[in-house]
């Protein structure tokens, strides 16, 4: 992991969430409010443009101006989760370069945000299985969509899907899927 390879996986992961923005909208419609990709869209624009201004030197630099950016300009849940993510990459990050660890400490700082845990169809539920691939030396891209795939048959228990309750399954997790964005892209720049 060095700083040219983080910067193209962002660089990726923007590209990948403002083209598919109305897909991840349409998905949230059916069991939130529906602006998912719309959020994320701004924040990844945010991000970008920040990168691009400020210049940051370093991977734990890139990660703390990813995670200041998306606080602070995405609306709803995500903006928070994302940016906790990425906040504890940074932490992480700071004294290893380790993959695993770094994302790790991104899913629980997502976990102590959202108090959520596997099988409630949040984007936990694909950090987890995604994280334990990684740690075996297993992560495909195929993996990671059908992680994000297996969340049509969770019942929500967390967020806005909540209230739907029974009716949330046969849906795919919005957040599940633009988690499964961000690891497809991490492959995709060579992130290791």
């Amino acid at each position: 992991m060095n700083k040219d390879n983080v910067l193209k996986w962002l660089e990726l992961f923007a590209e990948k969430i403002i083209e598919n923005k109305d897909y991840l909208s349409d998905l949230d419609t059916a069991i939130g409010d529906g602006d998912h990709g719309t959020n994320m869209a701004r924040g990844v624009t945010e991000v970008m443009k920040a990168l691009e201004d400020k210049k940051p030197e370093t991977v734990t630099d890139i990660f703390k101006l990813t995670a200041m950016t998306l606080i602070s300009k995405v609306g709803g849940a995500s903006g928070p989760l994302y940016g906790s993510a990425f906040m504890g990459m940074t932490k992480t990050s700071m004294t290893t370069d380790d993959l695993v660890e770094i994302l790790s400490s991104g899913l629980a700082d997502i976990q102590k945000r959202g108090k959520a845990v596997s099988g409630e169809k949040t984007m936990i539920d694909i950090w987890v299985p995604v994280i334990e691939a990684l740690k075996n030396g297993e992560l495909t891209a195929e993996k990671i969509k059908t992680f994000a795939e297996a969340t049509k048959d969770l019942k929500a228990t967390k967020g806005r899907a909540s209230y739907l309750g029974e009716r949330s399954i046969g849906h795919i997790d919005p957040g599940a899927v633009s988690s499964a964005y961000l690891f497809e892209t991490m492959l995709e720049a060579g992130v290791k």
